[in-house]
């Protein structure tokens, strides 16, 4: 599985205008603005313009229970601040106040939109109320894309306040980079469902034959050489993703964070990565070593990409070539294997035991995050650059060579200089707009890479 199918974007829509002016024009441009925002999501709202408070209120009111990616008001003409602020305060979403050129005729100010904003925005920034802003005809790219990204941004600002995580397990003596702070957490609305290896380890023990039959022949299409590896070890790491699928759907979780070593090598005889390779393939984005934040990272990307997320190390830095290899030991989703390449069952490079999956990433455009602590408080890394297409693996498992948009030795200077997490998370596509404007709703603040 490559893709899910993400619920369409809800835009929110008001028009609001004063009698007084081109009330033609303005309902012209109302339509037009309308079926624009079509074409990005699904609009809500009523079609006619609002021209007093009492009409602001009703299409506020009608708006405030239908959850909203983002509330777009257009100043089709000029007006006073009252109907913005009845609608921002009455309706919880992003808030994007549009206004529209209009031609120097030497003639009439027919609309006045641009000011009707000005007014507006005062007032919200008076009142404290986040808002954002585009000024342009309603066909407009740039504005399009603009509100498509605040849209993209609202709705995994409004998942993660229904996110539950699965942490299994505590984190490895000596990575605190994968501490949870379930108080900060819970702030931009994620829950932590604490899961005991010991839990785990009894559901393995309880799968059934022919379940694990099942995962092996459904494995074995996608990827090479299972039947040479142990048995015994590869029936544990499928019996591990099974046992961990079914956990997640009777919890309730958006993904899992789990604490992968050494105890699901000393006590299970097996590898936990290829689990979490298949879990995140599927979309239960699944962190190793417990780390909480690099599962809310890869839920974040997968929302916003609708593709799988891989949580990687960045190993190697060459200044030379000016890349990057990001890797692990072989738990990223399948979904990212270049096609050119077949993916190949394989064993744990230090512990010596299956069942891994080992394969190079595709090339193509990617965005690089992480919800970082390290400072100690809550802060968005992101980046960008160019997955480059390898010949062969850089090192046993699954990794990547990675152009970053700017240069990696600066990229390896920022990290290492602000004592940033040791994972970092992926997806392809380019969503550093909409990263940005998540971590401007939630509040905290941006690090680029």
């Amino acid at each position: 599985m490559t893709t899910t199918t993400l619920p369409a974007l809800r835009i929110g829509f008001i028009a609001i205008a004063r009698t007084t002016f081109d009330m033609v024009l303005a309902a012209e441009i109302a339509q037009s603005a309308r079926q624009h925002l079509q074409t990005i999501g699904e609009v809500i709202g009523r079609d006619t313009l609002v021209t007093d408070l009492s009409a602001s209120g009703e299409a506020a009111d009608n708006l405030a229970h239908t959850p909203l990616d983002l509330l777009v008001i257009l100043q089709a003409t000029f007006a006073d601040s009252t109907m913005v602020m009845r609608i921002a305060q009455g309706v919880d979403a992003p808030l994007l106040l549009w206004a529209v050129p209009e031609e120097r005729s030497g003639g009439r100010l027919r609309l006045n939109s641009l000011c009707g904003v000005n007014l507006a925005a005062h007032a919200l920034k008076r009142a404290g109320l986040r808002y954002y802003y585009a000024y342009a005809a309603p066909d407009d790219h740039a504005a399009l894309h603009k509100a498509q990204s605040l849209a993209q941004a609202g709705r995994a600002r409004r998942l993660l306040r229904d996110a539950r995580i699965g942490r299994v397990g505590q984190h490895p003596d000596g990575f605190e980079t994968c501490i949870v702070n379930e108080y900060a957490l819970a702030r931009i609305g994620v829950e932590i469902h604490q899961i005991e290896l010991a839990q785990v380890f009894d559901a393995m023990r309880s799968v059934s034959a022919e379940a694990t039959a099942n995962q092996l022949q459904a494995v074995s299409a996608r990827v090479a050489g299972i039947a040479e590896l142990d048995a015994a070890a590869t029936h544990g790491t499928l019996s591990a993703y099974e046992a961990l699928r079914c956990i997640t759907q009777r919890e309730r979780l958006s993904g899992l964070a789990v604490r992968c070593w050494p105890e699901f090598f000393t006590e299970m005889g097996c590898a936990a990565c290829g689990a979490l390779s298949l879990l995140s393939d599927s979309h239960t984005p699944s962190s190793c070593e417990a780390d909480v934040n690099g599962t809310i990272t890869q839920l974040i990307l997968q929302w916003l990409s609708g593709e799988p997320a891989f949580g990687a190390d960045l190993v190697s830095v060459d200044a030379t070539s000016d890349t990057a290899v990001l890797w692990h030991c072989g738990q990223a989703p399948l979904a990212m294997a270049d096609p050119d390449f077949q993916p190949r069952g394989a064993l744990h490079s230090n512990r010596k035991l299956p069942l891994l999956l080992e394969f190079p990433l595709k090339p193509g455009r990617v965005t690089i995050a992480r919800l970082s602590e390290a400072t100690g408080e809550l802060r968005l890394v992101i980046g960008s650059g160019e997955m480059q297409r390898s010949e062969s693996l850089s090192f046993s498992g699954t990794s990547g060579v990675l152009r970053f948009d700017r240069p990696a030795a600066d990229v390896l200077d920022t990290i290492l200089s602000e004592g940033l997490e040791h994972h970092l998370s992926l997806t392809y596509g380019d969503y550093t707009l909409p990263l940005r404007a998540l971590a401007d709703m939630l509040e905290i603040p941006v690090l680029r890479l």
